[in-house]
């Protein structure tokens, strides 16, 4: 076992994919954030309460759930890259038992989505105090207090990992999986939130979980005032967390199971 998971590691280490990955990490987090704190969400449209509020504080970080869909989409890669490229064939013939291939592919892209999920948080973080600091704002909330709330989107990026991992399973086409994927995280939820009835789901979906683990309810609060509804109320931050990790449950136990019973050609 522990040799399948070095191997997933090497063949990780391999590709251009992680590099890749990391800059897209600083950039989306760094830069991202950095700019958003230095605009203010005071001057988003519509406006949100100020740096110096803990509201303020949350609309800014939380615009990290807006990137899920990028570790979800190296997962998804990850898994039909090895329908596409025929590796599956070889590497189920060298390690026929595909339980372990699988729980190795997972405890490595795991671990990967949690590297690309601090490096995120941690360029978000800097960022964040370097606009606030260079704008003369105090945030309103502790140093502390802002890196314990950059702790949930990081563990959430291992999350969606796993959960591009469980699509890749599914769906073995990659370019059709990818178009799943990131069509759903990037687009499909918010689209659910505009029909009535369904959009009461929101919280128990996992961009929802996401919301109520960060306390991000500035696109939900928007949405709801677009649409003159009532706003969708969140989960806990507890409730969050504890869904996201029955997603990622369900998500393992989706990519062992299914490739266990297809043929590989």
């Amino acid at each position: 076992m522990n040799a399948l998971i070095k191997a997933e590691f090497r063949r990780l280490a391999a590709t251009c994919l992680r590099l890749w990955a990391l800059l897209a990490a600083v950039a989306l987090g760094g830069g991202m954030v950095g700019v958003m704190t230095l605009v203010g969400p005071e001057n988003f449209d519509p406006p949100a309460p100020g740096l110096d509020t803990e509201d303020g504080v949350r609309s800014v970080l939380g615009m990290l759930s807006f990137t899920v869909f990028l570790p979800a989409a190296l997962g998804t890669l990850a898994m039909t890259g090895e329908y596409r490229h025929r590796t599956a064939t070889y590497t189920f013939l060298h390690a026929p038992r595909r339980r372990q291939v699988l729980t190795a592919k997972l405890v490595a892209y795991g671990v990967a989505g949690l590297v690309y999920g601090l490096v995120l948080t941690g360029t978000a973080g800097a960022a964040f105090f370097g606009g606030a600091a260079a704008r003369g704002v105090t945030p309103g909330m502790t140093t502390g207090e802002v890196w314990a709330l950059l702790l949930g989107p990081a563990l959430a990026m291992a999350v969606y990992t796993l959960l591009g991992v469980a699509a890749g399973a599914l769906i073995r086409h990659q370019v059709a999986a990818l178009a799943v994927v990131v069509g759903y995280l990037y687009a499909g939820e918010y689209l659910l939130m505009m029909i009535p009835g369904v959009r009461l789901l929101y919280p128990v979906l996992p961009g929802g979980a996401t919301a109520s683990l960060t306390g991000f309810s500035y696109v939900a609060d928007t949405m709801a005032a677009e649409l003159a509804t009532g706003p969708v109320p969140l989960l806990s931050p507890v409730g969050g967390g504890l869904l996201l990790v029955g997603y990622a449950l369900a998500a393992a136990f989706v990519a062992v199971l299914v490739p266990m019973r297809r043929d590989v050609h």
